[in-house]
Protein backbone atom coordinates (compact mmCIF):
# COMPACT_ATOMS: atom_id res chain seq x y z
CA UNK A 1 0.00 0.00 0.00
CA UNK A 2 0.86 3.74 -0.82
CA UNK A 3 1.99 5.39 2.57
CA UNK A 4 0.25 8.42 3.39
CA UNK A 5 3.04 10.17 4.80
CA UNK A 6 4.91 9.60 1.71
CA UNK A 7 5.22 12.48 -0.56
CA UNK A 8 5.73 11.47 -4.01
CA UNK A 9 5.43 13.13 -7.75
CA UNK A 10 1.88 14.80 -7.93
CA UNK A 11 0.91 12.90 -10.63
CA UNK A 12 1.19 9.45 -8.37
CA UNK A 13 -0.88 11.39 -5.87
CA UNK A 14 -3.69 11.25 -8.25
CA UNK A 15 -3.79 7.86 -9.52
CA UNK A 16 -6.52 5.44 -9.35
CA UNK A 17 -4.22 3.34 -6.78
CA UNK A 18 -3.42 6.42 -4.55
CA UNK A 19 -7.29 6.96 -4.91
CA UNK A 20 -8.30 3.25 -3.22
CA UNK A 21 -5.54 3.76 -0.59
CA UNK A 22 -7.21 6.93 0.83
CA UNK A 23 -10.33 4.87 0.57
CA UNK A 24 -8.77 1.68 2.58
CA UNK A 25 -7.69 4.19 5.20
CA UNK A 26 -10.62 5.68 5.42
CA UNK A 27 -12.99 2.53 6.24
CA UNK A 28 -10.03 0.91 8.35
CA UNK A 29 -9.63 4.67 10.36
CA UNK A 30 -13.54 3.75 11.38
CA UNK A 31 -13.20 0.52 11.89
CA UNK A 32 -10.62 0.96 14.18
CA UNK A 33 -12.87 3.42 16.00
CA UNK A 34 -16.04 1.01 16.11
CA UNK A 35 -13.58 -1.02 17.89
CA UNK A 36 -12.23 1.74 20.18
CA UNK A 37 -15.80 2.05 21.29
CA UNK A 38 -16.35 -1.87 21.46
CA UNK A 39 -18.64 -2.18 18.33
CA UNK A 40 -15.93 -4.65 16.79
CA UNK A 41 -14.51 -7.50 18.64
CA UNK A 42 -10.64 -7.48 19.18
CA UNK A 43 -10.29 -10.33 17.14
CA UNK A 44 -12.00 -9.52 14.26
CA UNK A 45 -10.51 -5.90 13.97
CA UNK A 46 -7.03 -7.87 13.98
CA UNK A 47 -8.16 -9.73 10.98
CA UNK A 48 -9.51 -6.84 9.33
CA UNK A 49 -6.18 -5.09 9.64
CA UNK A 50 -4.16 -7.95 8.42
CA UNK A 51 -6.43 -8.74 5.56
CA UNK A 52 -8.09 -5.90 4.28
CA UNK A 53 -6.50 -4.61 0.89
CA UNK A 54 -7.73 -4.17 -2.80
CA UNK A 55 -7.28 -4.93 -6.21
CA UNK A 56 -7.86 -2.17 -8.80
CA UNK A 57 -8.18 -4.29 -11.62
CA UNK A 58 -10.90 -6.78 -9.58
CA UNK A 59 -12.15 -3.12 -8.85
CA UNK A 60 -12.85 -2.31 -12.29
CA UNK A 61 -13.87 -5.49 -13.42
CA UNK A 62 -16.94 -5.39 -10.65
CA UNK A 63 -17.92 -1.90 -11.90
CA UNK A 64 -18.56 -2.70 -15.12
CA UNK A 65 -21.60 -4.82 -13.66
CA UNK A 66 -22.42 -2.35 -10.48
CA UNK A 67 -22.15 0.66 -12.26
CA UNK A 68 -20.56 2.20 -8.31
CA UNK A 69 -16.99 3.00 -7.81
CA UNK A 70 -17.31 2.20 -3.72
CA UNK A 71 -19.95 -0.69 -4.12
CA UNK A 72 -17.16 -2.48 -6.67
CA UNK A 73 -14.21 -1.18 -4.13
CA UNK A 74 -16.10 -2.67 -0.84
CA UNK A 75 -17.35 -6.13 -2.73
CA UNK A 76 -13.53 -5.95 -3.89
CA UNK A 77 -12.43 -5.36 -0.16
CA UNK A 78 -15.12 -7.82 1.67
CA UNK A 79 -13.33 -10.44 -1.02
CA UNK A 80 -10.07 -10.43 1.32
CA UNK A 81 -12.09 -10.23 5.00
CA UNK A 82 -14.69 -12.71 4.37
CA UNK A 83 -17.39 -12.81 7.10
CA UNK A 84 -15.55 -9.98 9.04
CA UNK A 85 -16.37 -7.59 5.99
CA UNK A 86 -19.61 -7.60 6.87
CA UNK A 87 -18.41 -4.92 10.16
CA UNK A 88 -16.98 -2.70 7.51
CA UNK A 89 -19.10 0.38 6.32
CA UNK A 90 -21.53 0.08 8.80
CA UNK A 91 -23.72 3.25 9.28
CA UNK A 92 -21.81 5.04 6.25
CA UNK A 93 -23.01 6.18 3.05
CA UNK A 94 -20.21 6.62 0.02
CA UNK A 95 -19.67 10.21 0.28
CA UNK A 96 -18.28 9.38 4.09
CA UNK A 97 -15.22 7.62 1.92
CA UNK A 98 -15.30 9.60 -0.83
CA UNK A 99 -15.40 13.13 0.42
CA UNK A 100 -12.61 11.87 3.89
CA UNK A 101 -10.37 10.53 0.81
CA UNK A 102 -10.66 13.04 -1.14
CA UNK A 103 -9.17 15.36 2.11
CA UNK A 104 -6.58 13.25 1.90
CA UNK A 105 -5.72 13.53 -1.56
CA UNK A 106 -5.82 17.24 -0.90
CA UNK A 107 -3.63 17.56 2.23
CA UNK A 108 -0.67 15.23 0.43
CA UNK A 109 -0.83 17.56 -2.50
CA UNK A 110 -0.65 21.03 -0.56
CA UNK A 111 2.28 19.38 0.91
CA UNK A 112 3.74 18.59 -2.18
CA UNK A 113 3.08 22.12 -3.57
CA UNK A 114 4.28 23.71 -0.21
CA UNK A 115 7.74 21.78 -0.71
CA UNK A 116 8.09 22.95 -4.11
CA UNK A 117 7.35 26.41 -3.95
CA UNK A 118 9.82 26.66 -0.92
CA UNK A 119 12.45 25.90 -3.61
CA UNK A 120 11.13 28.59 -5.48
CA UNK A 121 11.83 30.69 -2.22
CA UNK A 122 15.12 30.10 -2.14
CA UNK A 123 15.75 30.52 -5.89
CA UNK A 124 14.09 33.58 -6.06
CA UNK A 125 16.00 34.71 -2.61
CA UNK A 126 19.17 33.89 -3.88
CA UNK A 127 19.01 35.97 -7.20
CA UNK A 128 17.78 38.79 -5.66
CA UNK A 129 20.45 38.92 -3.17
CA UNK A 130 22.78 38.51 -6.32
CA UNK A 131 21.50 41.18 -8.17
CA UNK A 132 20.67 43.53 -5.60
CA UNK A 133 22.92 46.08 -7.05
CA UNK A 134 22.39 45.32 -10.25
CA UNK A 135 20.78 48.54 -11.83
CA UNK A 136 17.82 48.54 -14.44
CA UNK A 137 15.08 50.86 -15.80
CA UNK A 138 11.76 50.89 -13.75
CA UNK A 139 8.86 50.82 -16.31
CA UNK A 140 5.28 51.54 -15.79
CA UNK A 141 2.24 51.50 -18.69
CA UNK A 142 5.47 49.82 -20.14
CA UNK A 143 7.57 52.66 -20.62
CA UNK A 144 10.96 54.11 -18.94
CA UNK A 145 10.15 55.27 -15.51
CA UNK A 146 13.27 55.88 -12.85
CA UNK A 147 15.93 53.45 -11.71
CA UNK A 148 15.33 50.14 -9.92
CA UNK A 149 17.70 47.45 -9.62
CA UNK A 150 17.03 43.35 -10.53
CA UNK A 151 17.27 42.33 -7.17
CA UNK A 152 14.21 44.96 -6.10
CA UNK A 153 12.37 43.35 -8.47
CA UNK A 154 13.11 39.96 -7.78
CA UNK A 155 12.07 41.27 -4.15
CA UNK A 156 9.00 41.99 -5.41
CA UNK A 157 8.44 38.50 -6.37
CA UNK A 158 9.83 36.73 -2.94
CA UNK A 159 7.16 38.78 -1.12
CA UNK A 160 4.32 37.09 -3.17
CA UNK A 161 5.58 34.10 -3.02
CA UNK A 162 5.87 34.22 1.08
CA UNK A 163 2.35 35.08 0.30
CA UNK A 164 1.61 32.17 -1.29
CA UNK A 165 3.24 30.06 1.35
CA UNK A 166 1.04 31.71 4.26
CA UNK A 167 -2.18 30.93 1.79
CA UNK A 168 -1.27 26.96 0.88
CA UNK A 169 -0.77 26.61 4.95
CA UNK A 170 -4.04 27.99 5.42
CA UNK A 171 -5.41 26.54 2.47
CA UNK A 172 -4.58 23.06 4.20
CA UNK A 173 -6.50 23.45 7.15
CA UNK A 174 -9.47 24.27 4.67
CA UNK A 175 -9.17 20.89 3.50
CA UNK A 176 -8.04 18.94 5.92
CA UNK A 177 -11.28 17.90 7.05
CA UNK A 178 -13.22 14.63 7.09
CA UNK A 179 -16.76 13.27 7.22
CA UNK A 180 -18.11 10.42 8.90
CA UNK A 181 -22.02 11.26 9.26
CA UNK A 182 -24.22 8.87 6.88
CA UNK A 183 -26.52 9.40 4.25
CA UNK A 184 -27.47 12.98 5.07
CA UNK A 185 -25.10 13.59 7.44
CA UNK A 186 -27.40 13.18 10.52
CA UNK A 187 -25.41 10.91 12.18
CA UNK A 188 -28.55 8.68 11.96
CA UNK A 189 -26.63 5.28 11.94
CA UNK A 190 -22.95 6.01 12.89
CA UNK A 191 -21.90 7.42 16.47
CA UNK A 192 -20.59 10.91 16.12
CA UNK A 193 -17.56 9.75 18.16
CA UNK A 194 -16.72 7.51 15.22
CA UNK A 195 -16.37 10.56 12.73
CA UNK A 196 -13.80 12.45 15.99
CA UNK A 197 -11.62 9.28 16.32
CA UNK A 198 -11.64 8.16 12.93
CA UNK A 199 -10.89 11.79 11.75
CA UNK A 200 -7.80 11.68 14.76
CA UNK A 201 -6.43 8.94 13.07
CA UNK A 202 -6.38 10.46 9.87
CA UNK A 203 -4.97 13.94 11.08
CA UNK A 204 -8.10 15.37 10.04
CA UNK A 205 -10.82 17.29 11.77
CA UNK A 206 -14.43 16.85 11.23
CA UNK A 207 -16.45 18.96 9.28
CA UNK A 208 -18.37 21.27 11.19
CA UNK A 209 -21.84 20.42 9.93
CA UNK A 210 -21.99 18.74 6.52
CA UNK A 211 -25.04 17.39 5.01
CA UNK A 212 -24.42 13.98 2.65
CA UNK A 213 -20.93 15.24 1.27
CA UNK A 214 -18.36 18.11 2.62
CA UNK A 215 -19.53 21.29 1.39
CA UNK A 216 -17.50 22.27 -2.08
CA UNK A 217 -16.65 25.74 -0.84
CA UNK A 218 -13.88 24.10 0.27
CA UNK A 219 -12.91 22.73 -2.59
CA UNK A 220 -13.55 25.74 -4.70
CA UNK A 221 -11.06 27.82 -1.84
CA UNK A 222 -8.67 24.96 -3.13
CA UNK A 223 -8.98 25.80 -6.41
CA UNK A 224 -9.05 29.78 -6.10
CA UNK A 225 -6.03 29.55 -3.99
CA UNK A 226 -3.76 27.28 -6.86
CA UNK A 227 -5.25 29.44 -9.46
CA UNK A 228 -3.97 32.69 -7.71
CA UNK A 229 -0.78 31.40 -7.22
CA UNK A 230 -0.91 30.63 -10.75
CA UNK A 231 -1.58 34.13 -11.75
CA UNK A 232 1.48 34.95 -9.77
CA UNK A 233 3.45 32.59 -11.69
CA UNK A 234 1.92 34.23 -14.72
CA UNK A 235 3.03 37.82 -13.66
CA UNK A 236 6.66 36.56 -13.12
CA UNK A 237 6.81 35.03 -16.19
CA UNK A 238 4.77 37.72 -18.67
CA UNK A 239 7.92 39.85 -16.68
CA UNK A 240 10.48 37.29 -18.49
CA UNK A 241 9.11 37.47 -21.71
CA UNK A 242 9.36 41.49 -21.65
CA UNK A 243 12.57 41.69 -20.52
CA UNK A 244 13.82 38.82 -23.08
CA UNK A 245 12.67 41.25 -26.03
CA UNK A 246 15.21 41.45 -28.83
CA UNK A 247 15.05 45.47 -28.26
CA UNK A 248 15.35 45.01 -24.88
CA UNK A 249 17.24 41.81 -23.79
CA UNK A 250 17.97 42.19 -20.13
CA UNK A 251 17.03 38.92 -18.99
CA UNK A 252 16.85 35.51 -21.06
CA UNK A 253 15.72 32.16 -20.51
CA UNK A 254 18.54 29.79 -20.73
CA UNK A 255 19.11 28.33 -24.18
CA UNK A 256 20.89 24.92 -24.07
CA UNK A 257 23.56 23.54 -26.76
CA UNK A 258 21.74 21.94 -29.26
CA UNK A 259 18.23 23.60 -28.65
CA UNK A 260 16.11 25.58 -31.97
CA UNK A 261 14.22 27.80 -31.67
CA UNK A 262 12.24 28.03 -35.08
CA UNK A 263 12.16 25.26 -37.43
CA UNK A 264 12.42 28.35 -40.04
CA UNK A 265 14.59 30.91 -38.18
CA UNK A 266 17.86 29.81 -36.91
CA UNK A 267 18.15 33.08 -35.11
CA UNK A 268 15.43 32.32 -32.79
CA UNK A 269 15.45 32.29 -29.29
CA UNK A 270 12.40 32.26 -27.89
CA UNK A 271 10.64 32.61 -24.19
CA UNK A 272 8.99 29.25 -24.55
CA UNK A 273 8.98 27.90 -21.05
CA UNK A 274 7.48 31.77 -19.47
CA UNK A 275 4.80 31.28 -22.75
CA UNK A 276 3.88 28.01 -21.13
CA UNK A 277 3.76 29.36 -18.01
CA UNK A 278 1.02 31.50 -19.06
CA UNK A 279 -1.12 29.65 -20.76
CA UNK A 280 -1.08 26.86 -17.52
CA UNK A 281 -2.04 29.81 -15.60
CA UNK A 282 -5.12 30.34 -17.78
CA UNK A 283 -6.20 26.66 -17.37
CA UNK A 284 -5.90 27.23 -13.45
CA UNK A 285 -8.25 29.17 -13.87
CA UNK A 286 -11.06 27.87 -16.01
CA UNK A 287 -10.49 25.38 -13.15
CA UNK A 288 -11.22 27.82 -10.44
CA UNK A 289 -14.36 28.83 -12.07
CA UNK A 290 -15.74 25.10 -12.05
CA UNK A 291 -15.03 24.83 -8.95
CA UNK A 292 -17.42 28.07 -7.32
CA UNK A 293 -19.96 26.06 -10.04
CA UNK A 294 -19.93 22.97 -7.88
CA UNK A 295 -20.94 24.97 -4.30
CA UNK A 296 -24.34 25.31 -5.55
CA UNK A 297 -25.97 21.55 -4.94
CA UNK A 298 -29.20 20.43 -4.88
CA UNK A 299 -30.79 20.29 -1.14
CA UNK A 300 -28.27 17.72 0.38
CA UNK A 301 -26.27 16.56 -2.16
CA UNK A 302 -26.36 15.90 -5.89
CA UNK A 303 -24.09 14.30 -8.06
CA UNK A 304 -23.02 16.87 -10.33
CA UNK A 305 -19.43 18.27 -8.73
CA UNK A 306 -18.25 14.52 -9.21
CA UNK A 307 -17.21 14.94 -12.78
CA UNK A 308 -16.00 17.89 -12.78
CA UNK A 309 -14.02 17.30 -9.39
CA UNK A 310 -12.23 14.14 -10.54
CA UNK A 311 -11.17 16.86 -13.81
CA UNK A 312 -9.93 19.78 -11.91
CA UNK A 313 -8.11 18.65 -8.91
CA UNK A 314 -6.38 16.30 -9.98
CA UNK A 315 -5.15 18.84 -13.44
CA UNK A 316 -4.95 21.65 -11.70
CA UNK A 317 -2.95 20.01 -8.68
CA UNK A 318 -0.57 18.68 -11.49
CA UNK A 319 -0.68 21.57 -13.69
CA UNK A 320 0.19 24.16 -10.26
CA UNK A 321 3.45 21.78 -9.35
CA UNK A 322 4.75 21.60 -12.91
CA UNK A 323 4.56 25.13 -13.20
CA UNK A 324 6.21 25.56 -9.64
CA UNK A 325 8.99 23.25 -10.75
CA UNK A 326 9.47 25.01 -14.12
CA UNK A 327 9.48 28.05 -12.71
CA UNK A 328 12.03 26.97 -10.14
CA UNK A 329 14.73 25.95 -12.96
CA UNK A 330 14.05 28.77 -14.83
CA UNK A 331 14.87 31.32 -12.18
CA UNK A 332 17.98 29.22 -11.05
CA UNK A 333 19.05 28.81 -14.58
CA UNK A 334 18.14 32.96 -15.58
CA UNK A 335 20.55 34.54 -17.83
CA UNK A 336 21.03 38.17 -16.88
CA UNK A 337 22.19 40.91 -18.59
CA UNK A 338 23.66 43.81 -16.89
CA UNK A 339 25.49 45.73 -19.57
CA UNK A 340 21.74 45.93 -21.73
CA UNK A 341 20.41 47.20 -18.64
CA UNK A 342 22.61 50.02 -18.35
CA UNK A 343 22.32 50.73 -21.92
CA UNK A 344 18.41 51.07 -21.69
CA UNK A 345 19.44 52.78 -18.73
CA UNK A 346 20.71 55.38 -20.42
CA UNK A 347 18.68 55.69 -23.78
CA UNK A 348 18.10 58.87 -25.33
CA UNK A 349 20.58 60.57 -22.94
CA UNK A 350 18.87 59.50 -19.60
CA UNK A 351 15.62 60.86 -19.80
CA UNK A 352 14.68 58.83 -16.67
CA UNK A 353 16.07 61.33 -14.43
CA UNK A 354 13.52 64.25 -15.24
CA UNK A 355 12.03 64.12 -11.82
CA UNK A 356 15.33 64.58 -10.30
CA UNK A 357 15.92 67.85 -12.71
CA UNK A 358 12.62 68.68 -11.85
CA UNK A 359 13.12 68.31 -7.98
CA UNK A 360 16.71 70.01 -8.40
CA UNK A 361 14.71 73.22 -10.41
CA UNK A 362 12.12 73.35 -7.87
CA UNK A 363 14.83 73.07 -4.86
CA UNK A 364 16.74 75.93 -6.43
CA UNK A 365 13.66 78.31 -6.46
CA UNK A 366 11.48 77.57 -9.52
CA UNK A 367 8.30 77.37 -9.58
CA UNK A 368 6.85 73.80 -10.35
CA UNK A 369 4.99 74.32 -13.11
CA UNK A 370 7.70 76.48 -15.10
CA UNK A 371 10.57 73.49 -14.13
CA UNK A 372 7.91 70.76 -15.16
CA UNK A 373 7.12 72.82 -18.62
CA UNK A 374 11.06 73.32 -19.19
CA UNK A 375 12.05 69.89 -17.84
CA UNK A 376 9.37 67.98 -20.41
CA UNK A 377 10.43 70.24 -23.07
CA UNK A 378 13.96 68.73 -23.00
CA UNK A 379 13.01 65.62 -22.06
CA UNK A 380 10.61 65.18 -25.31
CA UNK A 381 13.13 66.50 -27.57
CA UNK A 382 16.09 64.07 -26.75
CA UNK A 383 12.87 61.06 -26.72
CA UNK A 384 12.92 58.75 -29.70
CA UNK A 385 15.77 60.04 -31.15
CA UNK A 386 18.81 58.45 -32.93
CA UNK A 387 20.80 61.29 -31.41
CA UNK A 388 18.96 62.22 -28.68
CA UNK A 389 20.42 63.09 -25.62
CA UNK A 390 18.66 64.78 -22.80
CA UNK A 391 21.57 65.32 -20.32
CA UNK A 392 22.94 67.62 -23.40
CA UNK A 393 20.10 69.56 -23.50
CA UNK A 394 19.95 70.23 -19.43
CA UNK A 395 23.59 71.23 -19.42
CA UNK A 396 23.34 73.10 -22.53
CA UNK A 397 19.83 75.23 -21.35
CA UNK A 398 20.67 78.48 -19.98
CA UNK A 399 17.74 78.77 -17.96
CA UNK A 400 18.76 75.92 -16.30
CA UNK A 401 22.61 77.05 -15.82
CA UNK A 402 20.63 79.97 -13.98
CA UNK A 403 19.44 77.60 -11.15
CA UNK A 404 22.04 74.49 -11.45
CA UNK A 405 25.79 74.15 -11.58
CA UNK A 406 27.44 71.51 -13.44
CA UNK A 407 27.91 69.76 -10.79
CA UNK A 408 24.58 69.49 -9.76
CA UNK A 409 23.22 69.06 -12.61
CA UNK A 410 25.59 65.82 -13.07
CA UNK A 411 24.01 64.57 -9.58
CA UNK A 412 20.36 64.74 -10.94
CA UNK A 413 22.15 61.52 -12.93
CA UNK A 414 22.83 59.45 -10.61
CA UNK A 415 20.95 56.33 -10.00
CA UNK A 416 22.65 55.84 -6.57
CA UNK A 417 20.10 58.68 -5.51
CA UNK A 418 17.45 56.46 -6.67
CA UNK A 419 18.05 53.08 -4.39
CA UNK A 420 19.25 54.51 -1.18
CA UNK A 421 16.15 53.33 0.64
CA UNK A 422 15.79 49.86 -1.15
CA UNK A 423 18.00 48.34 1.90
CA UNK A 424 14.41 48.91 3.88
CA UNK A 425 12.74 46.37 1.72
CA UNK A 426 15.84 44.19 1.54
CA UNK A 427 15.74 44.10 5.00
CA UNK A 428 12.20 43.04 5.53
CA UNK A 429 12.82 39.95 3.64
CA UNK A 430 15.64 38.90 4.45
CA UNK A 431 17.79 39.39 1.16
Amino acid sequence: MIERYTLPAMGQLWTEEYKFNTWLQVELAVCEAQATLGRIPTEVMRHIRENARFDPARIREIEQTVRHDVIAFLTNLNEYLGDAGRYVHLGLTSSDVLDTGLALQLVASVEVLLTQLEQLIQAVRTQAQHHRYTVMVGRSHGIHAEPITFGFKLAGWLAELLRHRERLTRLRSQVAVGKISGAVGTYAHVDPRVEVLACQRLGLTPDTAATQVISRDRHAEYLQGLALLGASIERFAVEIRHLQRTEVLEVEEFFAPGQKGSSAMPHKRNPIRSERLTGLARLLRGYASAGLENVALWHERDISHSAVERVALADASIALHFMLVELTDLVQTLQVYPENMRRNLYRFGGVIFSQQVLLALVEKGMTREDAYALVQQLAHRAWNREDGNFRALVEQDTTVQQYLSPQEIAACFDPAAHLKHLETIYQRLNI
